[in-house]
């Protein structure tokens, strides 16, 4: 089989990257620089030089592919929904153009809603642009990734864990690295048909409240969870140089997912996957 995998250089994709040579494959890595792979993978792999927004470069690019790992990117200098929608054509063209028998879709949990999780909603739609290529198609409805602590680890690193979630609601947490395995067993396995939901939970659901006491107990100093409101993230957004619709985006995507929200996919011995935030963080956050 022939395997490709977007944003392989990603927090996702360098891990999938590696299970798949490590599996045997030869994948064919789809990024808009292939220089930018590690040196020590590219030798391993066909990269391709792909944009993920040119609907022409990715069917040239995804051609004789029998699988394809589809990562929808954020768009970091245009409205992020109007980006996932081009995206989403491109991509459904592709597969059709193509004959891709299976697509392995990164979708995030808050997808099923369809509508009013901001960001989401772009992934949502991907969903079902791909459901309509006639593929077989396994969404990957993941939980909220550990690497987005990295974006506010100097915060962190001075005691505070702000967020405009509710504190005490728990929810899925994820690593990367877990996403990968998953995506890998789907991809090589050719054993599933029509379209699937695989919900990728992490070990055990997590408020930030209790985030805050884990990464404490692992950094060896107070980490304060504090509750800010939703202007508040969004002035918080804006300073950081985002868009008016960037910051929309991000802040209807924490509003999507905590206001009277509960997964469609619940968890479960299938939904659940190995890394502990606690392990995650002494080996990405301790210094």
């Amino acid at each position: 089989m022939t395997i490709g995998v977007t944003t392989p250089t990603g927090n996702v994709g360098a891990h999938l990257l590696r299970l798949l040579v490590q599996a045997g494959e030869r994948p064919r890595a789809l990024l808009r620089d292939p220089a930018r792979l590690p040196a020590d993978v590219a030798g391993h792999v066909d990269a391709v030089a792909m944009d993920s927004w040119d609907a022409g470069a990715v069917a040239e690019a995804t051609r004789g592919l029998t699988a394809l790992y589809w990562v929808s990117p954020t768009a970091t200098d245009r409205d992020p929904l109007q980006a996932h929608a081009v995206a989403a054509v491109g991509v459904r063209a592709a597969v059709q153009r193509n004959g891709i028998g299976r697509v392995v879709f990164q979708s995030s949990v808050g997808a099923e809603k369809r509508t009013g999780a901001g960001e989401i909603d772009g992934l949502a739609a991907t969903e079902l642009a791909l459901d309509a290529t006639g593929a077989a198609v396994t969404h990957l409805r993941c939980g909220y990734f550990f690497t987005n602590l990295l974006m506010e680890a100097e915060a962190i690193g001075g005691g505070v864990l702000a967020t405009a979630m509710d504190l005490d609601r728990p929810l899925p947490w994820v690593a990367p690295a877990d996403i990968a395995a998953v995506a890998a067993v789907r991809l090589l396995s050719v054993s599933w048909t029509g379209r699937c939901v695989q919900a990728v939970h992490g070990p055990e659901d997590l408020s930030f409240r209790r985030v805050a006491g884990v990464l404490s107990e692992v950094l060896g100093h107070p980490v304060e969870p504090r509750r800010i409101t939703d202007d508040e993230a969004r002035a918080a957004l804006a300073a950081a140089g985002m868009s008016e619709a960037q910051v929309e985006a991000v802040a209807m995507m924490t509003a999507g997912i905590r206001d009277g929200f509960t997964p469609e996919n619940p968890r479960s011995r299938l939904t659940t996957t190995p890394t502990s935030l606690a392990g995650w963080a002494a080996a990405h956050l301790a210094r």
